[in-house]
C-alpha cells in the first residue's frame, strides 16, 4: 500500500501524519517496524534493503519517505519497480512538504494509484472555520471583528496560528489546578464561554514580526550590532511593543541554545528535526544561527536576556532602554 500526503498546507499535513504515526503505534505496540526516511538524501537501495527485509514480529511496516521528490534518482528507480510497491503488504507512505510539479511522473502514478490527500492553504469561510473550531476545542469562542483581525495579522499560516491561539487562550481563559499541580485543558466555572475580543487580538498578537527578529538574530550572529540595533528601532518606530521583542528575542536565543545542545551531543540535523516540536523553518533558521556561537556564548546571552527581562518586570529600567543594552553586551 502506498500513501502520498501533500500541500503547502504543512500544519495540517503534519498533523495529518503524526495521528497516522500514533494510530500505527497503537496497534503495532512494538514500534520496531516503524522508518522514517529523509527522502532528499535516501539512497534507493537503503529503501530496496528495508522494504524486502522481513519486518520483526509479522508485522507490517510503515515507511515513511519525506521530500523523496527532490531526489531524483530515487524517483527513477522507483518508478521502474513502482507497481511492486504498489502492491507491498507494508505501508509506504510519502511525505511531501516542499511545492510537488503536478507535471512529474512520480506525482502522477501517486496521484493515479496511491491513497493521496492535498492539504491546499485555508482561505476564507474555511479559515475562519478552522481557528474557531480550534478556539471551541479550549472552550473558548471569538468575536467576529476580533477573528477577522486575526486573520489579517496572521494571513493562512496554521503554524503562527496555533501559537497565537494558545495565547489568546492562556490569557483570556482562566484555568484550574488538576491532580499532582499540573495545568489540565482549560476548565470553566460557569457555563457560558470565554469569548476573546478585539483588544485581546491587539494587546496579544502582532502581525507577521517573527521572520524580521530572525533578521536581528542574524545581525547578533555576525556581531553586527549597528544593524541589530537598527532593526530593533524600525520596529519600536511602527510601534511594536518593546516587550514583546524582548519575549521574541527569549524564545529564540532559548531555540539555539536547545540547538546547540544537540549539535554538541552529535545529534544530525534531521534527528534534530523530529525531536523538537517546531516548525520546520524556525529549526532551519536556528541550526544554521546556532553555528556561530559556542555553548558557553549561549547561555551567557540567555542569562542576559533574563537579567534585562527581569529587570523591566520589577521596573528597574525601561523596556526601551533595556532593549539597546542587550543589542549592546550581546
Amino acid at each position: 500500500m502506498i500513501i502520498f500526503l501533500y500541500g503547502p498546507d504543512t500544519y495540517r499535513s503534519r498533523k495529518k501524519l503524526n495521528e497516522m504515526i500514533e494510530y500505527y503505534k497503537k496497534i503495532r505496540k512494538s514500534g520496531l517496524n516503524l522508518k522514517y526516511f529523509n527522502g532528499e538524501d535516501l539512497k534507493f537501495e537503503e529503501f530496496r534493503n528495508e522494504i524486502q527485509s522481513a519486518p520483526m514480529f509479522s508485522e507490517k511496516k510503515l515507511i515513511i519517505l519525506r521530500n523523496v521528490f527532490l531526489n531524483r534518482v530515487f524517483k527513477e528507480k522507483f518508478l521502474k519497480d513502482f507497481k511492486k510497491f504498489l502492491n507491498s503488504k507494508n505501508i509506504i507512505l510519502f511525505y511531501e512538504e516542499k511545492e510537488v510539479d503536478e507535471k512529474d511522473s512520480l506525482f502522477k502514478n501517486l496521484k493515479k494509484y496511491a491513497k493521496s490527500q492535498e492539504f491546499k492553504l485555508l482561505k476564507g469561510q474555511k479559515l475562519k472555520n478552522w481557528v474557531k473550531k480550534e478556539l471551541r476545542n479550549y472552550g473558548v469562542n471569538i468575536e467576529e471583528e476580533a477573528l477577522e483581525k486575526l486573520i489579517r495579522f496572521i494571513g493562512n499560516n496554521l503554524w503562527q496560528f496555533s501559537n497565537e491561539i494558545k495565547k489568546l487562550v492562556s490569557y483570556r481563559a482562566p484555568r484550574q489546578q488538576g491532580e499532582g499541580g499540573k495545568e489540565n485543558e482549560v476548565l470553566f466555572n460557569h457555563k457560558e464561554k470565554q469569548k476573546i475580543g478585539l483588544k485581546d487580538v491587539e494587546l496579544l498578537v502582532k502581525p507577521k514580526i517573527e521572520a524580521d527578529v530572525f533578521k536581528t538574530i542574524d545581525a547578533i550572529a555576525l556581531r553586527n550590532k549597528i544593524q541589530a540595533l537598527s532593526l530593533v528601532h524600525k520596529h519600536l518606530e511602527k510601534g511594536d511593543s518593546p516587550l514583546y521583542l524582548i519575549h521574541m528575542i527569549n524564545f529564540q536565543f532559548r531555540n539555539l541554545l536547545i540547538i546547540k545542545d544537540l549539535i554538541e551531543r552529535d545529534k544530525t540535523y534531521n534527528i534534530i528535526l523530529k525531536q523538537i516540536k517546531l516548525h520546520p523553518y524556525i529549526i532551519k533558521k536556528s541550526y544554521w544561527q546556532a553555528e556561530k556561537f559556542t555553548i558557553a556564548e549561549l547561555k551567557k546571552i540567555y542569562q542576559k536576556i533574563f537579567q534585562v527581562d527581569l529587570a523591566v518586570k520589577t521596573g528597574k529600567i525601561e523596556p526601551e532602554t533595556a532593549l539597546d543594552l542587550l543589542i549592546a553586551e550581546i
